[in-house]
């Protein structure tokens, strides 16, 4: 797909890139005004409103602040994708829930995407970052960065996030029979029976990072 962003759109799209890379939210209107040397909100508005006609970020309801780069903008300014690290998960006991406790986004290689099959435009992804030592013999250590992506389907053997009102945690689901429950790899852990409207699966772990980076 043939783009062809003027000058100040890809000015636009650098400096929201600039913005999550260093801060973890885009910029604002008033924060693009002033880098830009435009006075007016519409000028700004007009710059995203182009920016998303060509495919190159989406914004959630239309805020300045709701703004993701999507992969033609990335493209177009050489940049590597910014996934988001949503705070800690335990492996051991629950932990608070995540959240709230978004804290910033990081640059992934082109590769480690391509590789995991990950469709950054339509892939909902995220970063957790491991607290505890109940998944060790499936490779997770204490401090691990997982790449988790949501999804609605689950099948045994998964290793997924899992969220009650008790916080969350990762860990292998097991569909046994009639038997549903959550399962650490590490015998000094027990199992975690599921009982039906009281535990939710967020996203699924496909890569862990700490591994392979």
């Amino acid at each position: 797909m043939s783009i062809r962003l003027t000058e100040k759109q890809k000015k636009v799209l650098e400096l929201i890139y600039e913005s999550l890379e260093s801060s973890g939210f885009p910029p604002t209107i008033a924060d693009l005004k002033r880098e830009l040397g435009v006075s007016s909100n519409q000028s700004v508005l007009n710059f995203l409103d182009a920016l998303e006609k060509k495919e190159c970020i989406k914004r959630k309801g239309g805020h300045a602040r709701g703004i993701r780069i999507l992969p033609f903008g990335y493209k177009e300014i050489e940049k590597e994708p910014l996934i988001r690290v949503v705070g800690k998960s335990a492996a051991g006991p629950y932990v608070e829930s995540y959240a709230d406790a978004f804290t910033d986004w990081v640059p992934m290689t082109k590769g480690i995407l391509e590789n995991e099959k990950i469709a950054m435009s339509r892939d909902d992804v995220f970063i957790i970052q491991i607290q505890g030592d109940s998944m060790i013999n499936a490779g997770i250590d204490d401090g691990d960065m997982l790449l988790i992506k949501k999804s609605g389907e689950f099948k045994s053997g998964d290793i997924v996030v899992a969220i009650s009102d008790d916080g969350t945690t990762v860990k292998r689901f097991i569909a046994d029979g009639g038997k549903r429950y959550l399962k650490p790899e590490n015998p000094n852990y027990e199992n975690i029976p599921i009982i039906p409207g009281e535990i939710n699966f967020e996203g699924k772990v496909i890569l862990n990072l700490s591994k392979v980076r």
